[in-house]
């Protein structure tokens, strides 16, 4: 399963690589980051269609494009692909992330295994 992160802050991406390594190791999880929701959509274009992507954890705030921005983007150009919003603002941006079509809505600090548990049950509805 391809899943995207998308985060301006560049040591997010270490930690979902230690929160998943088992699972990485394993090859049930296949990762790809991005720092911007621009560099997102340009990852998303530049592979084959449908994108292999399942799908996007998106920060919220970011510089440039933010996160319900992309996620807005993602709905109508991709719109097999789950996104799940992530956030430190609690609820503040719950309500339009999930009017612009988010599959699930996150807090930070981020809930790895929160995560993990919904990652994989979905995987296995799938």
């Amino acid at each position: 399963m391809k899943v995207m992160v998308v985060d301006d802050e560049q040591d997010v991406e270490l930690l979902f690589r230690q929160h998943f390594r088992k699972e990485i190791r394993q090859q049930q999880v296949d990762f790809s980051f991005a720092l911007s929701g621009e560099q997102a959509l340009q990852q998303l274009q530049a592979m084959r269609q449908p994108p292999a992507v399942v799908l996007i954890l998106s920060d919220i705030n970011m510089p440039g494009m933010n996160g319900l921005q992309l996620l807005k983007a993602v709905k109508q150009d991709f719109p097999g692909i789950k996104v799940a919003m992530i956030t430190a603002y609690s609820n503040q941006y719950y309500e339009d992330a999930m009017a612009s079509g988010a599959d699930n809505y996150y807090t930070k600090p981020i809930d790895f295994v929160q995560i993990k548990n919904e990652l994989f049950k979905e995987a296995v509805d799938d």
